[in-house]
């Protein structure tokens, strides 16, 4: 298959608040005021857990379907910790991002689906979510000046 191009182009608002155009969508980045934002939308390590919650769904659906089982809906619960210390420039000990994510998955099946066939379908979600695969794994970052 060819590869596909995603972009997105953004502009800052104000110091905190930047504005997404994802294709036809605009999508606000924000900080919580207790972080000097106007809570007008998400943090970006939010999107990020946001990002990654789509994907799993996307894939997860995808993966039921090849694998014959129906899956009606999923419940997800991500979340992570990171120290703030590097990002506000107070320490260079720890990474500015999480630690680790942590996914929990309440897949809604038939009871006919047995503990093995979820079992394979997570690996198979796992292996394929292209977001978990970017967290996961070094993806270079190239940022320049235009």
């Amino acid at each position: 298959m060819p590869t596909l191009k995603f972009a997105v182009k953004a502009h800052s608002e104000n110091p905190t608040k930047t504005v997404v155009e994802a294709r036809n969508f605009k999508i606000i980045v924000d900080e919580p005021n207790n972080l000097g934002g106007t809570d007008s939308g998400p943090t970006p390590v939010e999107f990020l857990l946001a990002a990654l919650a789509g994907c799993l769904n996307v894939v997860g659906h995808v993966v039921a379907k090849e694998m014959k089982f129906e899956l009606k809906g999923m419940e997800l619960e991500i979340e992570g910790n990171l120290d703030p210390a590097k990002f506000m420039g107070k320490s260079n000990k720890e990474r500015a991002g999480y630690k680790e994510l942590r996914v929990s998955i309440n897949p809604d099946v038939d009871v006919d689906v047995d503990q093995e066939t979820l079992d394979k379908w997570l690996a198979a979600v796992e292996a394929r979510c292209p977001v978990s695969d970017n967290l996961g794994n070094i993806t270079p970052v190239k940022i320049s000046l235009k």
